[in-house]
């Protein structure tokens, strides 16, 4: 988790670099993570596929257990079919070049469970017919769960199942039948979560955005914190975190928002002079570079919740994604 943390604080840098179309997820899509979700992280995967300086920057950022499933996808190729069934895909395509969006949710198995588990969901235009027919010609046998099919993804250890002609969920035996469980009813999904459906509402028209619950949240604003983290004031109203959200904005430079919600003013206010002291550190320590950078966050608080801005020119960001304070964030 320590790393998907640092991974959501990156993706806010990832996203100045993509193109500017929304990844939302259907309804289909969000009926197949499973309540208690920890984290979930959309991305428009066809827009940084297109940007070579998405693609450096994602490579430096991503964390392993995100990395696996976008390599899983880049690997996962349709094979040659005989040539009296229909083909309308070149043999040897991998099927990443059909996915419009990408999501990753980090979940607990059941509301008590201290484990995690993960699970891919991507959508698109896939050529369901043709990879059918390439499982069909290479003697591929599904896996059933109830109506559902479950196919492996090569030698990756993966499995994935089509749960409607443009959404696929994939990833390992165990957590894709965990989504399948929430996606059929026999478990609650992330529908039914009030907290994390709400945050959803307003980000999910970013091009990249992150939803975090209140244990998620909890060790982000640890890692954000930094020195300042660990005194006194911050285990006092972690508890009270219920939830975050960030989205993304680069039509005139770049500009990102976090928004954390507390539930009362007084752990909104705490939070708020926690992170201003961890500002104030930095802005002692750092490059010239990041002092400018640091200069441009405010951090305000209302009504319960934290809000903090940045905003820079592509310029000063680019010159950010060196500094020390960038390395820090993603290692």
């Amino acid at each position: 988790m320590k790393r998907l943390a640092k991974f959501s604080i990156a993706a806010m840098m990832l996203a100045a670099v993509v193109p500017a179309p929304a990844a939302q997820l259907s309804t289909d899509a969000r009926g197949a993570i499973p309540h208690d979700v920890q984290q979930l992280v959309v991305i428009d995967y066809k827009a940084m596929q297109n940007s070579t300086a998405a693609v450096n920057l994602r490579n430096r950022v991503e964390p392993p257990e995100l990395k696996q499933f976008d390599e899983a996808l880049s690997k996962f190729t349709l094979k040659p079919v005989p040539a009296s069934a229909k083909q309308s895909a070149s043999p040897g395509e991998p099927i990443d070049q059909y996915v419009d969006e990408l999501a990753f949710a980090l979940f607990r198995p059941t509301p008590s469970s201290d484990a995690l588990q993960s699970v891919g969901i991507a959508q698109g235009q896939f050529p369901t017919e043709d990879i059918l027919a390439s499982f069909k010609a290479q003697k591929i046998k599904p896996t059933m769960v109830r109506t559902n099919s479950l196919y492996p993804m090569s030698k990756t250890g993966m499995v994935l199942c089509f749960v409607d002609p443009s959404t696929m969920v994939f990833g390992s035996k165990e957590s894709v039948t965990k989504a399948l469980d929430a996606r059929d009813g026999m478990t609650q999904s992330m529908l039914t979560n009030g907290s994390m459906m709400e945050a959803m509402q307003s980000v999910d028209s970013s091009s990249l955005w992150s939803i975090l619950d209140n244990k998620g949240t909890q060790t982000m604003m640890k890692q954000l914190l930094g020195e300042a983290g660990s005194v006194t004031d911050f285990d006092s109203v972690k508890q009270r975190l219920e939830a975050s959200w960030y989205s993304m904005d680069f039509t005139h430079g770049v500009r990102f928002q976090l928004t954390i919600a507390t539930g009362d003013s007084f752990a909104a206010a705490t939070i708020s002079s926690l992170m201003s002291a961890a500002v104030m550190l930095r802005k002692m320590t750092g490059s010239d570079t990041e002092k400018q950078a640091l200069s441009e966050t405010s951090i305000d608080s209302n009504s319960g919740k934290l809000e903090v801005h940045f905003a820079a020119s592509d310029t000063e960001f680019s010159a950010l994604l060196q500094s020390p304070l960038f390395q820090t964030m993603v290692h």
